[in-house]
């Protein structure tokens, strides 16, 4: 994780706005837009507190632009893909990713116009606010973290209401899905479409119901993953030892702490303090479902991995893995990054101005997260440069 520290004065920066935006926005049309988009970053990075369109408009460009910037914002029908892809990799060369990781995104609203807001509960939170609800996929490095790929969760209650869907040119193709649809579509045009360098994929699936054909779609896809589970969920599917009730991965994790000869003991830091951790793991059999050959092989094993605080044996968080053949150190330290992106989204809403958008559109909303995105990556990239972060 970045902790941005007081930085130099400008004229010892090696990275202006326009060389850091430039590749970025190169895939849009006209060369006007290319400036507007210019001044939004300009302004998410440089405005100090609210960071509305108006407030961009006046300190940024200095003359009431405010409009020209909304309309860029909200109405031009630039594409925001080409932009994402070309952030994604520089991303990649800039912090060489060890895993991409998803987490919700919350963007509180008064009202109910904004695309997407609902009263809806809210997992991470957990409980019910008046949102947006996002899903950011962070590419996350050992230095630093920055999210790459948006999706906007849509609430059923917007698949028939025509009057709001029509107000925020909603396309007709975007409907509620599950949220693991969302993912795995994220994933496959980062993979497929972007072709970024594979990763291990985190996502945190406590909330999310039938566990198992998520993992296996997972699996089919050939990804690497450590996905956070609920201690309630039940596996049946551990071969034949065990008789009767299937048990939970919470008991199994127990099960695996009170009994783990080795467990590794590893450090977390927070102001400063030391707290020892254990991690355990066990393996998890299961009967093969079809026949496998070599161009089908049978999916890795699976793993438990149980987070234990120091002197107890109850899990404070619990993932599945199919990195069965990794070290148990890295393993941990895989794990250290979903709470690396999670710092890094509040670290966003902090600087750049995540949730002050202001506008109702679906295409504004994905045009102001992108930018966030780029004016995020151009702190990161300025920290790195000139050695104002402190990594942790």
């Amino acid at each position: 994780m970045t902790a941005f520290v007081e930085a130099p004065p400008a004229a010892d920066r090696d990275i202006d706005i326009p060389e850091h935006c430039h590749p970025h926005l190169s895939s849009l049309a006209r060369s006007d837009q290319r400036r507007w988009g210019e001044a939004y970053v300009r302004g998410l990075v440089s405005v100090p507190g609210r960071k509305s369109i108006r407030r961009i408009a006046d300190e940024v460009l200095g003359w009431r632009a405010d409009q020209c910037l909304q309309q860029f914002v909200n109405q031009s029908t630039w594409n925001w893909e080409p932009v994402r892809a070309s952030l994604a990799h520089e991303i990649t060369d800039l912090i060489r990713p060890r895993a991409w990781v998803a987490v919700e995104a919350v963007f509180p609203k008064n009202g109910s116009s904004s695309v997407g807001v609902a009263k809806q509960y809210v997992p991470s939170a957990g409980r019910v606010l008046n949102c947006q609800l996002g899903l950011a996929v962070f590419l996350a490095g050992t230095e630093a973290s920055c999210p790459v790929n948006w999706r906007l969760l849509l609430p059923p209650s917007w698949d028939g209401d025509e009057d709001r869907r029509s107000r925020t040119h909603l396309p007709e193709a975007q409907q509620h899905r599950p949220r693991w649809h969302h993912l795995v579509h994220a994933v496959d045009q980062m993979s497929a479409g972007w072709h970024l360098p594979p990763a291990p994929l985190l996502y945190d699936a406590t909330h999310e119901p039938n566990l198992e054909p998520r993992l296996h779609s997972l699996e089919e896809r050939g990804l690497p993953y450590l996905v956070r589970v609920s201690a309630n969920a039940r596996f049946d599917r551990f071969g034949s030892r065990y008789v009767g009730r299937a048990p939970t991965l919470g008991e199994i994790a127990a099960l695996a702490g009170r009994s783990s000869t080795h467990p590794l003991v590893w450090q977390t830091y927070n102001d400063h303090r030391s707290a020892g951790a254990r991690i355990t793991a066990a393996t998890l059999q299961r009967p093969d479902e079809r026949p496998w050959s070599p161009s089908h092989p049978a999916p890795a094993p699976r793993q438990l991995l149980a987070e234990l605080p120091a002197g107890q044996t109850r899990p404070k968080a619990i993932w599945l893995t199919n990195l069965s053949r990794t070290r148990l150190p890295d393993l941990a330290g895989l794990i250290g990054l979903h709470a690396t992106a999670l710092r890094g989204l509040r670290e966003m809403e902090e600087t750049v101005g995540l949730q002050h958008f202001e506008g109702r559109s679906f295409r504004g909303w994905h045009h102001h997260v992108t930018l966030s995105s780029m004016a995020y990556a151009y702190k990161l990239r300025q920290a790195m440069s000139t050695g104002a972060f402190l990594p942790g």
